[in-house]
């Protein structure tokens, strides 16, 4: 298993992100690692996604949502690995968004697994992450600027 979780300050209004990162149509604007989407409805998508010189699906539900400050995604990858992206949002005490992100990934073959998908992808869903929150904050807030 690998977890990656870091966090940013937005200044844009805490409605303004959530409506931002709860819309699948706009990941292609902040997420780095993604390539297209696949379909959506409701509270599931089907997304490509790209690390490491390999695209792959992952096949994401909705599992707890609470708005506009608490969102969970599972998804289901490619040999039956699991995936977990969790956002919390709250205001900054400025006006502005505390945005905390959490992603969980889950390879196949238990502990063999975990190895090889530590050896494979290294410190690149850190970096991935990082960049992500840094064009979500330049997106939000070039938005609350109008």
């Amino acid at each position: 298993m690998s977890e990656v979780s870091t966090t940013i300050d937005i200044d844009a209004p805490v409605e303004a992100v959530w409506k931002l990162v709860m819309d699948p149509r706009r990941l292609e604007e902040w997420v780095t690692i993604h390539r297209r989407l696949i379909s959506h409805e409701d509270d599931e998508m089907v997304q490509m996604l790209h690390l490491r010189g390999a695209n792959f699906k992952v096949h994401w539900h909705l599992d707890k949502s609470k708005a506009p400050t608490h969102a969970i995604w599972k998804g289901r990858g490619p040999a039956r690995s699991h995936a977990e992206t969790e956002y919390r949002l709250a205001d900054n005490g400025k006006g502005g968004t505390h945005f905390d992100y959490r992603n969980e990934f889950k390879a196949p073959l238990g502990p063999l697994g975990a190895v090889a998908s530590r050896a494979l992808v290294g410190g690149q869903p850190r970096t991935q992450a990082d960049a992500s929150l840094r064009k979500l904050k330049a997106l939000a807030e070039k938005e609350a600027r109008g």
